[in-house]
């Protein structure tokens, strides 16, 4: 699941739930907005938090990505490196012979 699908979808959902909860709540004016300035507050730090874990999953695999990429340069310069001096002992055999 792609990390901003799921921001938006909670947005949405949330943004959803609380138009639902004040059109239908049998509140008083200064009640209603009381809850929704408690409402958007909560969301915002859902929001916030969700999109902080969504950073340190990134900022995870970016990490995991180049660690694997320096193992994988590593063990390609080995095996040229490796090619080269093979070709090298087959030249100088065959020049022997």
């Amino acid at each position: 699941m792609d990390t901003g699908d799921f921001v938006k979808g909670f947005v949405v959902g949330a943004l959803g739930g609380l138009l639902f909860g004040i059109l239908y709540a049998p509140k008083s004016g200064r009640e209603t907005r009381e809850d929704i300035r408690k409402s958007t507050a909560d969301l915002y730090d859902k929001t916030k938090e969700q999109y902080r874990q969504a950073i340190l999953g990134m900022e995870e695999l970016v990490g995991e990505s180049r660690k694997a990429y320096a193992d994988k340069k590593e063990r390609l310069k080995k095996a040229v490196e490796a090619g080269v001096e093979a070709y090298k002992e087959e030249k100088a055999a065959a020049g022997q012979s």
